[in-house]
């Protein structure tokens, strides 16, 4: 009975915790919900300063004046809400960690949350007013660049969400490193493969000009050696996993 208890107890923390992360959602979309077309309008300078005179975005959809900005609004609170959504998974969580895991997971979710931050704000200052430039500039003569709301917003949450997922290297690496699945010499010796990969992927996410995908892969390229620093300090030996094995068994018995 006192499992049952406990895994009841459980299920019910996690329900409030989730309750707890999607109303901080909603209530953050609720403070912005008035001011969607601006933010949609901000959302589009980068585009907007690239336009031919005379030109502008179009909405080829009915109802896109409208789910545009509401869509946009709705991912900027998630994003926005984000430090406290993984403080409730923080807060669920804590518990049944060990004490050396609870100083590592802590600085990992507040570091990977600036990060992702960082990743963003990459993109839009400095990725898309480059990115849009070379779209405009190598229309055919004749064609009118005039791009949809709705195929805009799809277009840069996309890599949005590319730019905040690359900016998270060093916080995989510094997991690789603790959990012992390999460490910093390795990833040393690896690279000129993962320079090669991240100018791969810097070409995949990006148009196909060697300054788009450099803006993408020189800082995934200096992310890498970030995290194989910081990984190496956080590297697992085979003295600190038994004096780890020795802890945890002590603190069961």
């Amino acid at each position: 009975m006192s499992e049952e208890n406990s895994l009841i107890s459980h299920l019910i923390e996690l329900r409030s915790r989730l309750l707890r992360a999607v109303l901080s959602v909603f209530l953050v979309f609720a403070c912005l919900a008035y001011f969607s077309n601006d933010l949609y309008q901000l959302l589009a300078q980068p585009l907007l300063r690239t336009l031919p005179v005379n030109s502008s975005m179009i909405a080829t959809d009915v109802a896109s004046p409208f789910f545009a900005p509401f869509k946009l609004t709705m991912v900027l609170s998630f994003f926005i809400a984000i430090p406290y959504v993984l403080f409730q998974v923080w807060g669920f969580v804590a518990p049944g960690l060990y004490r050396n895991e609870k100083k590592l997971v802590a600085p990992l979710l507040f570091s990977s949350t600036l990060l992702f931050y960082a990743g963003m704000a990459f993109a839009y200052y400095v990725v898309f007013p480059v990115v849009f430039a070379f779209f405009t500039s190598v229309a055919p003569e004749g064609v009118t660049v005039a791009t949809d709301i709705n195929s805009y917003l799809n277009f840069v949450l996309k890599l949005f969400f590319a730019f905040g997922v690359s900016f998270e290297i060093p916080i995989a690496i510094v997991l690789l490193c603790w959990t012992g699945v390999t460490d910093a010499n390795s990833l040393r010796q690896k690279r000129p493969y993962v320079i090669v990969g991240a100018f791969v992927i810097g070409m995949l996410l990006t148009p196909p000009d060697i300054i788009s995908q450099s803006l993408l892969a020189i800082p995934m390229w200096i992310l890498f050696e970030c995290g194989v620093v910081i990984g190496a300090l956080y590297s697992r030996d085979d003295e600190d996993e038994n004096e780890d094995d020795e802890e945890e068994s002590a603190a069961k018995d």
